[in-house]
């Protein structure tokens, strides 16, 4: 075999030995070493070794090719570190090994917490399994139309479950159920059925009269009793209605008028006595109301319109609805179980839950969410129901704490056989019983809206562990804050409430849902008009840079031109895009905040705009996959929080959610082809100075194409930009734009006036002589001399000096005043 080339020869550079000085020497060898290949081989001459002996240690770094050198023969002379010794050369091949390495440090990961109501505090999120998520959630009552105190807790728990699912990737199965048996729906079915029975019957306008004044005696009655103020004030009202129908009425029937006057006060009474008469109606026939298929038609209508309601509100359906009508066998082998381990007791036909020994239990606590508020009887009542807190009901009980699991049903109540007879569920039961057939022993997360804390979570908690025999039925309880309108508190008992199809009336899915995000999910909200139009700001404020950031992007470029060189701008902004993104991380693992996400994404924003406006200021093309990249993340963002639902990669969609093409990208090469035609005529029309087509430019502008949903933005010097916007906007932006023009064309018009009054007054000042001008001052003056000049008072005395003296200023200003309007005159400008 070839032996390899030994590096250097002792002939070869002689020279450098013969150097005393050590830094000259290496400044020399390094030069040398400068002109040759040094790491030819494995091996090394004795001259290469006389050079390294001279060394007392490494060279410093600054002389390169001799740092290399040295530690090449370093690396494979044997024994290199006794210099003294003599050389060894190796003579097979020495074998280079990689230095040592460490990870680095990095940074501590923030771990998901969320507000548990069973500690009041913030906890770590640990699922029970694994990413698997077991959650139920509180359905609604179904009895009457969804309200906003509905969509607060809704949309609420749907963004908390779709940043779950979507940002932390856990695997969630969700559980809600729907209360289609309780007092309420009871009351209610026989109440509608009775009125329309009542309303089809056509009493005569004497009989009407007559019952609701008897119907009035017993809701008086109510309202005297009734102690709580805002209740009482609803009553109120509700009386106060009545009153000014049925006197009309009574008036039109005294005085025999025409059957159609009698007819239409007749409805108008039977209308505004609904409530009035229902109330009487129930009390004197509800106990014949036995056909079950009446408590079953209410609740399934209003059902449906719940569903309709989510739907229109982009809230995702549950993986699992249960109903209790379909859970009965389930709810009695339940209480069943409760009975046989000791927590409950019989009573009339009734199963009721033993507070006392439940509580007594070692391995039990009742009340864990709100324990300061056992034994608030009115809370308890509530709980209970309108029709099971009569006496009868409540001497049943052991304990007045104790609450029912299984009610025997009375007259008018739908029924359904149990081992104690005829009865129905109790209203906490029914969630223990179906989130228990779902879920198991024991569920991740289970959620409600604040109210529902005690009783209703404090009995379910109970009942539920008394079955399992645990401790631990709910790991984590997620509680939505209250609603309130305008700042009073929002209750369907109290008729103070905005259904969600009334609230979809005026602002879309998107504003309810960014003005929820808005705000901490478990504190209260305040749904007023400010609420909203901070919502439909930043909806605005986020969709125009949506636009500009697709109009950036839409601008013709070749392939290899989307990549362009970053400069310090670019590096800075996509530092706060990291930044940005590191913050809202951090916002969402703190008990999901998404009203601190919302402020950082819109300073994200703020920072790509005052960006984008850097560059187009000085001519310069914004960095398209930098903005690309940013608006994609946030769309993201807001696809995640539920706001957007279209597949579009950037921004919200155009024309509506239901649309099965994309508008924007079907129609926009068309619109790019007008707008640029378009700026071509101006350009023509501004050089030959043809106003007309200008105008003509303008109106398609301002007024055409804002009615197909379509903004053109003319900017000096820059191409126009093109922006799809809802159609709605437009018109509304226009209308205020039309307003603003106008005010400053009254402001203008008004100034002119002004101005005009001024100068007309200036000029009927200047007509007058000097000579004239005190003469009519009769208050002031009594004599005057040849020039017209005020020589005494009214009481005939001399004007002092100082008087004289001020009214003599005012007469020479007054003749230099004539003179010019006597030169005006003769130029024949006096007008």
């Amino acid at each position: 075999t070839k032996c390899p080339v030994p590096l250097f020869t002792a002939s070869s550079y002689s020279f450098i030995l013969s150097i005393s000085e050590e830094e000259a020497r290496v400044k020399a060898l390094n030069e040398y070493l400068s002109t040759r290949s040094y790491i030819q081989g494995f091996t090394f001459s004795h001259a290469d070794v006389e050079v390294f002996r001279k060394f007392s240690g490494p060279p410093v770094d600054q002389y390169l090719h001799v740092v290399r050198w040295y530690r090449h023969i370093e690396a494979i002379y044997d024994g290199s570190s006794e210099k003294n010794e003599p050389c060894k050369l190796q003579t097979s091949k020495g074998k280079r090994v990689q230095p040592p390495w460490s990870p680095p440090e990095g940074t501590k990961h923030s771990r998901l917490c969320l507000y548990n109501s069973l500690t009041r505090n913030k906890e770590i999120f640990q699922p029970q399994s694994g990413k698997k998520v077991l959650w139920y959630c509180c359905g609604p009552t179904v009895y009457d139309a969804s309200h906003m105190g509905h969509a607060r807790s809704y949309i609420s728990f749907d963004i908390l479950r779709r940043i779950l699912g979507d940002y932390f990737k856990y695997d969630i199965f969700y559980c809600m159920n729907i209360t289609d048996i309780d007092d309420k729906i009871i009351r209610r079915a026989r109440q509608n059925y009775l009125f329309e029975q009542y309303r089809e019957n056509k009493s005569a306008s004497d009989q009407l009269l007559e019952d609701v004044k008897t119907a009035s005696e017993l809701f008086s009655v109510k309202l005297n009793e009734t102690t709580d103020p805002d209740k009482k004030q609803m009553l109120e009202r509700i009386q106060n209605a009545v009153k000014s129908a049925f006197d009309p009425l009574q008036e039109a029937v005294q005085a025999k008028l025409p059957a159609e006057e009698i007819n239409r006060c007749h409805e108008i009474l039977l209308e505004e006595a609904k409530d009035l008469l229902s109330d009487w109606l129930d009390t004197k026939f509800g106990s014949q109301v036995t056909d079950n298929s009446i408590f079953s038609k209410l609740p399934k209508f209003w059902e449906g319109e719940f569903h309709k309601d989510m739907e229109a509100l982009n809230v995702l359906p549950p993986d699992v609805l249960t109903r209790v009508s379909e859970y009965v066998p389930e709810i009695v082998d339940f209480v069943k179980k409760i009975v046989d381990n000791g927590y409950g007791y019989v009573s009339n036909g009734s199963v009721y839950f033993d507070t006392m020994k439940f509580d007594s239990s070692e391995k039990h606590s009742y009340a864990k969410l709100v324990p300061e508020a056992v034994g608030d009887q009115k809370a308890l009542q509530e709980g209970e129901g309108d029709l099971s807190i009569s006496a009868d009901r409540l001497s049943e009980k052991h304990s007045p704490n104790d609450f029912a699991l299984w009610k025997s049903s009375k007259p008018g109540e739908p029924s359904w056989d149990s081992p104690w007879g005829k009865g129905r569920p109790g209203w906490h039961i029914e969630c223990s019983a179906m989130a228990g057939s779902i879920l198991g022993e024991s569920m991740d997360i289970h959620g409600g809206g604040f109210d529902l804390r005690f009783p209703h979570h404090d009995n379910e908690l109970a009942q539920s562990e008394a079955y399992f025999e645990n401790d631990h039925w709910v790991r984590y309880f997620l509680h939505t804050g209250h609603l309130t309108i305008a700042g009073c508190k929002m209750s369907k008992s109290l008729k103070n409430f905005i259904t969600i199809k009334d609230a979809l009336k005026k602002h879309t899915a998107r504003q309810l849902r960014l003005a929820f995000l808005m705000h901490s999910w478990k504190d209260t909200l305040d749904y007023s008009n400010n609420t909203m139009e901070s919502a439909i700001q930043y909806e605005k404020f986020m969709n125009e840079f949506f636009l500009n950031v697709k109009d950036i992007l839409r601008a013709p470029i070749d392939v290899t031109g989307q990549f362009q060189k970053w400069e310090n701008q670019e590096a800075e902004l996509n530092k706060n895009f990291y930044d940005k993104k590191a913050a809202i991380h951090e916002a969402l693992c703190d008990n999901i905040d998404t009203r601190s996400v919302l402020e950082e994404m819109r300073s994200l924003v703020s920072q790509s705009n005052s960006y984008i406006a850097a560059k187009k200021s000085s001519r310069q093309m914004p960095n398209r996959l930098l903005l690309e990249n940013i608006s994609s993340y946030l769309t993201q963002m807001l696809k995640i929080f539920g706001a957007i639902e279209s597949d579009d990669a950037i921004g919200f969609p155009v024309g509506g959610n239901s649309q099965n093409i994309n508008i924007e990208s079907t129609v926009m090469p068309y619109l790019q082809v007008l707008s640029e035609f378009r700026e071509g005529v101006r350009q023509i029309a501004r050089e030959k100075k043809v106003t007309e087509v200008l105008q003509l430019s303008d109106a398609l502008r301002d007024d055409i194409l804002p009615e197909l949903g379509v903004r053109f933005e003319d900017h000096e010097g820059l191409p126009t930009v093109v922006k799809l916007v809802d159609k709605d906007t437009l018109l509304k932006e226009r209308e205020e734009k039309k307003k603003i023009e106008e005010e400053k064309k009254r402001k203008k018009e008004e100034a002119a006036r002004k101005k005009q009054e001024q100068e007309a007054a200036k000029l009927a000042k200047m007509k007058i002589p000097p000579h004239e001008m005190f003469k009519s001052e009769h208050d002031k003056y009594s004599m005057f001399d040849e020039n017209g000049f005020p020589t005494h008072d009214t009481e005939g005395k001399e004007l002092s000096k100082g008087q004289i003296k001020k009214l003599k200023k005012l007469y020479e200003t007054q003749e230099k005043l004539y003179k010019e309007y006597l030169q005006m005159v003769q130029n024949g400008s006096a007008n």
